[in-house]
C-alpha cells in the first residue's frame, strides 16, 4: 500500500519519522497500515476530524482492511480442505484400471491387457495385433465384421504354450475395412491400472499409470 499525504498532520508525521527507508520505498504492509490507522484513531478527536467526513471514511477503510484479511485466512483454510477433500477422493482410485485414449496397452498385475476399439462406421476383416517394442506381433486376433461403434477386446498375456510375456507396454494396431471397401479409420483406448496419485496443494491432481502421469479429466472410464 502506498503511503502518501493524508492531510492529518499527526499521521503524516508518523510516516515521515520512518526515516531514509520510508522515503525510498514509501510503501507499507498491512499490519503497518493497521497500525497507523489505530494510533490516529486514539489521538485525534473523534467529534473534530480535520474532515467532516475522515472519521468515516478511516472506519471504513478499517473494516475493510480488516475483512480483507479475514477472507484471505477462510480462503486459506478453504484451500487446505478442498486439497485434502481432492486428494481422499482420487487416492480411492488407486488400483482401479482407467481406459484411456491411446495405442499403447500396459500389462495388468495379472499380466492381462484390455482396450477398445472405436469404429466410426461399419467395418469388416477387423484385426487386432499387439507388437511389442521390438516390432514383434506377440497377439493378434481376428475380429471379422464389426459394426460401427465400440469394440472391447482383452488378452491374458500367455502364447500359446501358456507361458506369460514379458514383453511390457505393447502398441495396439488394427487393420481392416470398412463395408464399402475404404481403409479402415479407427481410434484406440486401452485399460491402464493406476498406481498412485500426485495432489499438489496447489496443481492439477495426476493420477500414475504405466502410461505416465495422466489427468483425471483424461480418463474415458473407470473401472
Amino acid at each position: 500500500m502506498t503511503v502518501t499525504n493524508t492531510g492529518n498532520s499527526y499521521l503524516d508525521s508518523l510516516t515521515s519519522a520512518t526515516g531514509t527507508a520510508a522515503k525510498s520505498n514509501q510503501t507499507i504492509d498491512q499490519s503497518g497500515f493497521l497500525k497507523l490507522l489505530t494510533t490516529q484513531l486514539k489521538t485525534q478527536d473523534p467529534t473534530e476530524p480535520t474532515d467532516t467526513n475522515a472519521m468515516t471514511q478511516q472506519m471504513a477503510t478499517f473494516s475493510q482492511v480488516a475483512g480483507i484479511a479475514e477472507m484471505n485466512q477462510s480462503l486459506k483454510s478453504m484451500l487446505a480442505n478442498v486439497t485434502a477433500s481432492r486428494f481422499g477422493d482420487a487416492s480411492g482410485w488407486i488400483g482401479r484400471a482407467a481406459l484411456i485414449s491411446g495405442n499403447v496397452a500396459t500389462q495388468a498385475t495379472n499380466g492381462a491387457y484390455a482396450g477398445q476399439i472405436s469404429l466410426p462406421e461399419d467395418a469388416k476383416d477387423v484385426t487386432l495385433s499387439l507388437v511389442n517394442s521390438a516390432g514383434q506381433t506377440v497377439y493378434t486376433k481376428d475380429l471379422g465384421a464389426k459394426s460401427a461403434g465400440d469394440v472391447s477386446w482383452s488378452w491374458d498375456g500367455k502364447d500359446k504354450d501358456g507361458n506369460a510375456t514379458d514383453d511390457g507396454a505393447l502398441q495396439v494396431v488394427v487393420t481392416g475395412s470398412t463395408t464399402a471397401g475404404k481403409s479402415l479409420n479407427a481410434s484406440n483406448a486401452t485399460w491402464n491400472e493406476i498406481q498412485s496419485v500426485q495432489s499438489p496443494a496447489t496443481g492439477t491432481t495426476k493420477l500414475i499409470t504405466g502410461l505416465g502421469s495422466v489427468s483425471p479429466t483424461d480418463i474415458l472410464q473407470l473401472s
